[in-house]
């Protein structure tokens, strides 16, 4: 029977490997190789796909290189693509056929016993068939039967270990197909409970909770999958009853992983300080196992809760960072809040750098910790600049160069009182420092930044120049923009952060829509929670700029007209008609009397 690959087994298989994914087009991409595990680094990941129609799949590694198909998959990874290929496609190691009994087995007396010490009636025990080796009454033997009746395993265990002197407590039948343990004693598919010990699934049996199987060999072993793996797919639910130790609940990891089944879990307060299934049948008895079962809890997906679990919060009252443009903060509903992308786009020389510099210093001004990444300035232009536009049009002297053209400078003593008001909450990306040991990557810069000086506005000036310190470089352009402005927002979301980026505008755009002429991936903009655009308009004379919001994620105000702000030349301010040119930043607090503000 010729196999026709299928979506949905591609999608199966990654979850059984406990892959991540992303599609892309056709191509359904494995953040690692099955094979080489994306090297020893991790560096390499999403190196891996596999064709969504012909199932054809790949590795680009050069040290890897692996290629094949969902049949070499399937064999390499004995993974099941379903019994009807199973001959064709994945032929199995060849296990033992074991005579399955006429009639169900009997349990000897000393089974009976045995298990009634451990809290488990004389009829479960019956009806799963256990019993003791005829020359060894010792040894236990559980019999095996997968969905159809047939003997396919056996497991031996002692009664009487002896840690001293016994080797194994417990061990199998050689040459056995590994399935799960009460196969056949399922009535439906409705609810699985699954545990790590045969004696814990008898002890759910005992509580009279139908459906309750074991794994063969422990929590580590999963050999048994690729047989039960389609009779397992077909229960609506499964509940995970495993080990309880140090918090952690054995199977639990593993099995989300690999069945795309409702996944539930026995709540921890449940287990009533015991590790199993079988300890809390003998100490608190059949109805306390029962109750753990019946009040299992769907395991959350990750990133995933109820909406009404999410609090309760007044968005006109979260922390806002004042930008100093009083006509933009009230239209921000007083200001930019935390948590978010700031996207300032514009055209080459519109003046987005001076823009985004003044509400840095406004920021510093409020007391948020910020950081600066330059990628086309010098820190000591930017610097320049930024000094400029906290002193002020009256803190700046002013004189004629032989040329006729003004020279403007700020006084020793005053830059002296300007650093003095940066110490300590104004940092700067030092691109000086080459270290060819250690690649740089400015978003693991931002963070440990963040950490350390308590950083709270980032600004990142600007994109084009901040992906190549990107540390992918694999992908074409649009893809590192659209990874690295993720990477941003992840960043802004985990640390609650402003993040303003400067991106450039797209050449010759004719469009309606701001958000559709910034250069690069549409992601950019997607991401950003507000986008502002800077410009010149050419109804307006060369001392002034439009500032529009094309996006306000917040409360979806926009403000497509834009409002007209005015700039500066001797200062470098920007400012609309309620603003304050000569606004005090606070660095003069104390001066001398010599340096006495002057008109």
């Amino acid at each position: 029977m010729k196999y026709e690959p299928k979506e949905s087994d591609i999608q199966a298989f990654a979850s059984y490997q406990g892959i991540k994914t992303r599609q892309r087009g056709d191509e359904l991409q494995l953040e690692n190789c099955p094979y080489c595990h994306s090297g020893k680094s991790g560096h390499d990941k999403w190196s891996s796909s596999i064709n969504l129609k012909t199932g054809q799949f790949k590795c680009l590694r050069d040290s890897c290189g692996m290629t094949g198909n969902m049949i070499t998959l399937s064999r390499d990874f004995n993974f099941s693509l379903g019994s009807e290929y199973e001959e064709y496609i994945q032929p199995r190691k060849q296990y033992r056929n074991l005579a399955t009994p006429k009639e169900p087995m009997k349990p000897k007396p000393p089974a009976v016993e045995y298990m009634k010490s451990r809290g488990i009636s004389e009829n479960i025990t019956a009806k799963y068939e256990l019993t003791v080796q005829k020359e060894h009454e010792n040894i236990l033997v559980f019999p095996f039967y997968d969905e159809k009746g047939k003997m396919q395993f056996v497991k031996y265990r002692k009664t009487d270990f002896d840690k001293a002197k016994d080797k194994n407590k417990e061990w199998c039948e050689a040459g056995c197909k590994p399935i799960l343990f009460g196969m056949k004693q399922c009535e439906d598919f409705e609810r699985l409970v699954l545990t790590e010990g045969q004696i814990d699934s008898l002890s759910v049996s005992e509580a009279g909770i139908k459906n309750a199987v074991s794994v063969p060999t422990g929590s580590k072993g999963f050999t048994w999958i690729p047989y039960c793996w389609d009779w397992m797919r077909r229960f609506k639910e499964i509940v995970v009853f495993g080990d309880l130790e140090r918090g952690k609940m054995s199977l639990l990891e593993d099995i989300r992983k690999r069945f795309p089944n409702v996944i539930k879990a026995v709540r921890q307060e449940d287990y009533r300080g015991c590790k199993d299934a079988n300890e809390i049948l003998q100490k608190y008895g059949a109805e306390a196992v029962k109750e753990a079962v019946e009040k299992a809890r769907v395991l959350p997906v990750k990133r995933v809760k109820q909406l009404a679990d999410v609090e309760k919060v007044d968005i006109y009252s979260l922390p806002k960072l004042k930008t100093g443009i009083v006509r933009l903060d009230r239209h921000l509903s007083g200001g930019m809040h935390f948590g978010q992308i700031v996207l300032i786009a514009g055209k080459r020389g519109d003046g987005k750098s001076t823009f985004a510099g003044q509400i840095m210093a406004n920021a510093i001004e409020q007391n948020y910790n910020c950081l600066v990444y330059s990628g086309e300035m010098p820190d000591y232009l930017y610097k320049s600049w930024m000094d400029f536009q906290i002193a002020g049009p009256s803190f700046i002297n002013e004189n004629t160069n032989p040329d006729g053209t003004p020279n403007r400078f700020i006084t020793n003593s005053r830059s002296e009182l300007i650093n003095a008001w940066y110490r300590d909450k104004c940092f700067i990306y030092d691109s000086s420092i080459i270290d060819d040991d250690e690649g740089e990557d400015l978003l693991k810069t931002i963070e440990r930044a963040v950490m350390q000086y308590g950083i709270k506005v980032v600004l990142i000036d600007n994109l084009m120049t901040a992906i190549d310190l990107d540390i992918d470089r694999r992908s074409d352009k649009y893809d590192r923009q659209s990874n690295f402005v993720k990477k941003l927002a992840k960043l802004a979301l985990t640390y609650d952060l402003i993040i303003m980026l400067v991106a450039h505008r797209r050449k010759n755009t004719g469009g309606n829509d701001a958000n559709d002429e910034v250069s690069g991936s549409a992601d950019i903009t997607n991401l950003a929670g507000t986008v502002l655009s800077y410009d010149r308009d050419k109804s307006l004379p060369d001392t002034q700029r439009k500032l529009i919001i094309s996006k306000y994620r917040l409360t979806g105000k926009l403000c497509l007209d834009g409002y007209v702000l005015d700039y500066d030349e001797k200062s470098k301010r920007i400012y609309g008609e309620d603003d304050d040119l000569y606004k005090n930043y606070g660095w003069n607090t104390v001066y001398d009397e010599e340096e006495t503000p002057f008109d």
